[in-house]
């Protein structure tokens, strides 16, 4: 992985001193195990901080849609930045996605596409070292981590013991869309699709209902899932509008309930299955579960896996005249 990272480090700065971007996005080292933050790169020297491992779980290309919006008060003058971005699969499918809604424009986009292996859930390493809590983390090579706890204790696990459930069935770990790569391609994963979603359908109708509001009931409405996605970029939310007010805004079951049922639905034919909400989750609720039964309905009624062609619209925004139309005319 050095190799690529160190690569990835010389062409960013190649790109900032050849004038070809203004800036761009990566991940750098965070102080807590197993986290990168979002890195901005604006200066040659800049990239020297730039990272590339199994720690980089955030979704890049949920900061686009703010650095096209145009200042109000620079309505004639502003030009849109150029904007170089590090996109495995999952971020190049958010950002072709992105594209076909209009709030990103293609030409302003340097893609830098990298083979991803799958990214770590940090969760599921907390767990692991539970009651006492993660202090530091080595990646051994060979697919070995060392988890160091703070009461002292070590141990040595797989590195797919601790990866997001969603990269254990990837099928598009290489960038989609991209105007250069850095790296070999990765291998798509082989795992059984929607399989926590066959899972849990399995289960009595009353078992899901109780299951799902044990889950939820963890909530604390800090929106990091929200703030996290790249699909949640509407200026307001449904969940603070209050004319008309959808839902409340405490933390009663029903408020929480709405809120995260009516944000999976705003995912259909748009979620590309990053994990990111659930890596932002400070409560490490499952949300996946949600996103993946609504790709499931939507991928098994209208075909085909979102974000993975910019000639190709999305399910939900594609019509033909032969379409069924008995769930609205049926009584």
């Amino acid at each position: 992985m050095s190799e690529v990272q160190d690569r990835l480090r010389q062409r960013v700065a190649e790109l900032l001193d050849g004038g070809t971007i203004d800036l761009f996005i990566g991940y750098a080292s965070a102080d807590a195990p197993l986290k990168t933050a979002v890195h901005v790169v604006r200066s040659s020297a800049d990239a020297e901080a730039l990272v590339w491992d199994a720690r980089c779980t955030s979704n890049l290309a949920a900061l686009l849609p703010d650095l096209f919006k145009r200042p109000q008060d620079q309505r004639d003058e502003w030009a849109a930045p150029r904007v170089g971005i590090l996109a495995k699969g999952c971020v190049s499918r958010s950002i072709v996605g992105l594209i076909k809604a209009h709030q990103v424009p293609r030409e302003a986009l340097h893609i830098v596409g990298v083979g991803c292996s799958g990214v770590v859930d940090r969760h599921r390493a907390a767990r692991l070292v539970a009651p006492a809590q993660l202090s530091k983390v080595e990646f051994l090579g060979d697919g070995r981590v060392r988890l160091h706890a703070t009461d002292g204790s070590e141990q040595d696990v797989d590195l797919a013991e601790l990866l997001l459930e969603g990269c254990l069935e990837c099928r598009h770990p290489n960038a989609v869309l991209s105007d250069e790569s850095i790296g070999e391609p990765t291998t798509a994963a082989d795992g059984s699709r929607f399989a926590n979603v066959k899972s849990f359908a399995s289960r009595t109708i009353d078992e899901r209902w109780e299951a799902f509001r044990q889950e939820i009931s963890r909530c604390i409405r800090c929106y990091a899932c929200r703030e996290a996605c790249p699909n949640c970029y509407c200026t307001e939310c449904f969940a603070e509008e209050t004319s008309p007010r959808w839902i409340g805004v405490t933390t009663e079951p029903s408020d929480l309930m709405l809120f995260h049922l009516g944000r999976a639905f705003h995912q259909a034919g748009r979620c590309v299955d990053c994990g990111a909400c659930v890596s932002a989750c400070p409560q490490g609720i499952d949300l996946r579960l949600l996103t993946q039964k609504v790709n499931e309905d939507v991928e098994s009624l209208f075909g085909g896996e979102v974000g993975v062609s910019v000639d190709r619209l999305e399910p939900l925004l594609q019509f033909e005249m032969a379409d069924d139309e008995g769930f609205m005319t049926e009584p």
